[in-house]
């Protein structure tokens, strides 16, 4: 047998190729910054969208890769909390941390929707014991002036109402609507303290974050949507009765500010093109999805039919962004493996 060939099947040579494999992707997870559990949010509620629509198949598929990133996700963070301290301490003190919440609870909602109570309802234990922890350390550490990732103290808690109200309608547990209407009012409450802190230059420079000032306030929408739905008199649970007009005319309210700044931030996209990727891009994406969703919600709680033309109308960009961003995803991992000659952060590197 050639020395080459002996050298290929050699135990000691195929234990170190193992060995090399095993240290290539921890260097490879490494890299993977917090602000990648964005790429779940973006994916997960876009498989929502498509469900709402009764394109099953796709949000099945759609489902499937939110799931996968979702637990290699959760695999690295767990790995930084028990064998990097530090780091793991110097990452949740910053707002893109809370896409663990966000991710953990939109990601639960799709599965609600399937039916998995089970799952669910883990995933909801999981983001409420996350919440307070992360949300403790990220406004301990807020600057004077923030950029759009700080909104992520509202959409995490939204996240949560989103998330408990959808297991409440389904297993029809209507104390739940109370903590969940308690956490709505408190992420309104947060979505206000950030816009007075947050700084507007973040329009013209920011890197895709800053479209969280329009998501975050959809998925208020769409918790506001939930709790309406909920509290209808001929509801399920009719836990709310009394309140259901305010909570509409909130709902309603919040959604016409969701679409103003949409609006607005489409126009500083043409007006100052960002073209390149940057991981901070799926924080783009998911408002985009985010605000259809929130529009077909809302249609169906309110009572407002133009409402699900406008979210089947917002929902097709959305997912057009998504591919393109993923694309560009893709193409930053070849460029990264070119440069280092060794796997890289697939498309899931820190901003530069």
């Amino acid at each position: 047998m050639p020395s080459d060939a002996a050298d290929r099947h050699s135990p000691g040579r195929a234990g170190r190729a193992r060995r090399e494999g095993r240290a290539d992707w921890m260097n490879w997870a490494d890299g993977v910054p917090p602000a990648a559990g964005a790429v779940v949010m973006a994916t997960a509620v876009l498989s929502v969208g498509l469900h709402l629509l009764g394109v099953e198949w796709a949000s099945l598929a759609l489902l499937v890769v939110a799931g996968l990133i979702w637990v290699f996700l959760a695999t690295v963070f767990v790995r930084h909390l028990l064998t990097e301290r530090d780091r793991w301490h110097r990452e949740i003190d910053t707002p893109p941390a809370l896409t663990a919440v966000a991710a953990t609870a939109v990601l639960g909602t799709r599965l609600s929707l399937l039916g998995h109570d089970t799952v669910s309802v883990a995933l909801l234990c999981l983001s409420v014991l996350l919440w307070p922890v992360l949300m403790s350390h990220v406004i301990r550490h807020w600057q004077s002036r923030v950029p759009g990732a700080a909104y992520l103290v509202c959409v995490a808690t939204q996240a949560i109402v989103v998330l408990a109200a959808t297991v409440a309608t389904a297993d029809r547990q209507a104390w739940l609507m109370w903590p969940a209407l308690v956490l709505f009012v408190i992420g309104l409450v947060l979505y206000g303290v950030v816009l007075l802190r947050f700084d507007f230059r973040q329009l013209v420079t920011g890197q895709g974050d800053h479209w969280i000032i329009a998501g975050a306030m959809a998925i208020s929408a769409l918790a506001g949507s939930k709790l309406v739905a909920a509290a209808v008199p001929d509801g399920a649970l009719r836990w709310a009765t009394p309140a259901h007009d305010v909570l509409r005319t909130v709902t309603l309210v919040v959604l016409g500010l969701a679409f103003a700044w949409y609006a607005l931030l489409v126009v500083c996209e043409l007006r100052w093109p960002r073209l390149h990727y940057d991981v901070r891009r799926w924080a783009t994406v998911f408002p985009l999805g985010m605000t259809a969703v929130a529009a077909l919600s809302a249609s169906t709680a309110a009572d407002v039919p133009a409402l699900w033309t406008c979210g089947k109308a917002l929902l097709w960009p959305a997912l057009a962004v998504w591919a393109v961003v993923a694309a560009g995803a893709v193409r930053d991992v070849r460029a990264a493996r070119d440069r280092a000659g060794t796997p890289a952060p697939a498309g899931l590197r820190a901003p530069r």
